[in-house]
């Protein structure tokens, strides 16, 4: 790029040099021309006084040689009776000419030119004055201007291609930085970052360049993100399909665990064909929280939690009838709209139903409670277990002190921040661990500067 720049300034800067050199150059030739004749004008303007005083050959002859065109053998003086006085240069057939017409006249001759001045006499005729003007003195300084003027064109073009290689290597090392932060991250590494100089341009692809490398970073880890959450759904029909199997190994003729075991095998399928669905879903489980794709769920996103609530606890009540598990519902008797899908809301409710089964022990008591706010919705799941020691370590994604994945919790967090709500870890009524997922189903207030953007734009 360097060199193409620079041949293009080196183009543009002698086309621009050669405008002007050259107009000059003539110019200059002219005015030596026109400077060297003036001259020699002059010169013969000096004799004619002395034709009109006196007409001795003699006394004009000590003219001629008084003037320095004359001393120099460049002057001469032709008669009326044909007589020359001087050093004549001029051919007779010009010199005719010019008493003919009776005015001044230049004419070529060996080596220069020639200045013929008629000057009319008291008889009626014509004495002509001959000045000779050599050719060094038509030229005199042209070739010197030349050569001035052509240095001055070479010094333009250099500083030209100078500060044309200074911009191009701004751009090149710009260009360079940009070309090396596309090759690491080409290459996998997708901390690569370019930090933005150059021309506007550069850096705007700097800009757009860095900030498709944070959204391929995003994009990549909440697929890996999405995949775990996806894959977790799973955990809910194995564990009764696993209890179901238990009971069927214990009574293998009993019909009601056989049809307990397909039911799950059917959950199970479900679950997968769930899974299968939302990684074709446009853009792939690469939308964030769940129900987030594009920004957050839609109008037609949401469900009623109430419904959902006892759907999924006929369910578990089941398994906790199994495990001699008392239970409790609360607050699901009236509707309670969330804006959320109802697949989301019930893999966050098995999440959260499956670390209660699978972290307390047998015979351990549990409480759902559906509390509907003013602007937002709480599922609160409450247990007798032993508790959790750590809340904040247990929020945090893949930490988990109990051998399991550290996916349930995360799982129901990103559904509630979803909505702009939260997720809380608390101590529940019942002496254990109680789990508060916050659906907001209320907008959130604008802030004042939105409030102040809006208002400009109004």
């Amino acid at each position: 790029m360097r060199s193409s720049l620079a041949r293009i300034a080196t183009a543009v800067t002698a086309m621009v040099a050669l405008s002007f050199v050259v107009p000059l150059g003539l110019l200059n030739g002219q005015m030596a021309h026109d400077r060297a004749m003036a001259a020699a004008e002059r010169q013969a303007a000096s004799l004619v006084p002395v034709l009109s005083v006196t007409g001795d050959p003699a006394a004009l002859a000590d003219a001629v040689g008084s003037v320095p065109a004359g001393t120099a053998g460049r002057l001469a003086l032709h008669l009326p009776t044909g007589q020359a006085l001087g050093a004549p240069h001029a051919p007779p057939a010009d010199l005719a000419e010019t008493r003919r017409l009776g005015r001044t006249s230049t004419v070529e001759a060996a080596g220069g030119k020639v200045l013929l001045r008629p000057v009319l006499l008291e008889a009626g005729t014509f004495a002509v004055i001959e000045v000779y003007v050599p050719q060094e003195e038509l030229s005199r300084g042209v070739a010197r201007s030349w050569l001035i003027l052509a240095l001055v064109a070479l010094a333009l073009v250099l500083v030209s291609v100078a500060m044309a290689d200074r911009l191009a290597k701004r751009v090149v090392r710009a260009t360079d930085r940009l070309v090396r932060a596309v090759t690491h991250v080409a290459a996998g590494d997708l901390a690569a970052r370019v930090e933005p100089h150059g021309p506007p341009e550069l850096r705007a692809a700097g800009e757009a360049f860095n900030h498709m490398a944070d959204r391929l970073a995003r994009l990549l880890a909440a697929e890996r993100e999405a995949g775990a959450d996806l894959s977790h759904r799973l955990r809910t029909p194995l564990t009764a399909l696993r209890v179901d199997l238990d009971g069927l190994a214990a009574n293998p003729g009993d019909p009601a665990r056989l049809a307990q075991s397909r039911g799950a095998l059917d959950r199970l399928e479900t679950a997968v064909d769930e899974i299968i669905a939302a990684a074709r879903r446009p853009g792939g489980p690469t939308g964030g929280p769940p129900g987030a794709a594009a920004g957050g769920p839609g109008p037609d996103a949401g469900c009623d939690a109430s419904e959902v609530v006892r759907r999924r606890l006929a369910f578990w009540s089941a398994l906790a009838e199994d495990q001699d598990r008392g239970w409790d519902l609360v607050g699901a008797d009236a509707p309670a709209p969330v804006p959320v899908p109802e697949t989301e809301l019930a893999a966050a409710l098995d999440a959260l139903m499956g670390n209660i089964f699978r972290h307390t022990p047998h015979g351990t008591a549990f409480r759902l409670t559906v509390h509907r706010g003013r602007s937002s919705t709480g599922l609160l799941f409450g247990d007798a277990g032993p508790g959790i020691a750590d809340g904040d370590a247990a929020l945090r994604r893949g930490a988990s002190g109990a051998g399991s994945t550290g996916l349930g919790l995360d799982i129901a967090r990103r559904l509630a921040e979803s909505t702009g709500g939260s997720l809380r870890v608390g101590t529940s009524p019942l002496g254990g661990a109680q789990i508060e997922v916050w659906l907001r189903t209320a907008p959130k207030p604008a802030s004042r500067r939105s409030a102040r953007r809006a208002a400009r734009a109004r």
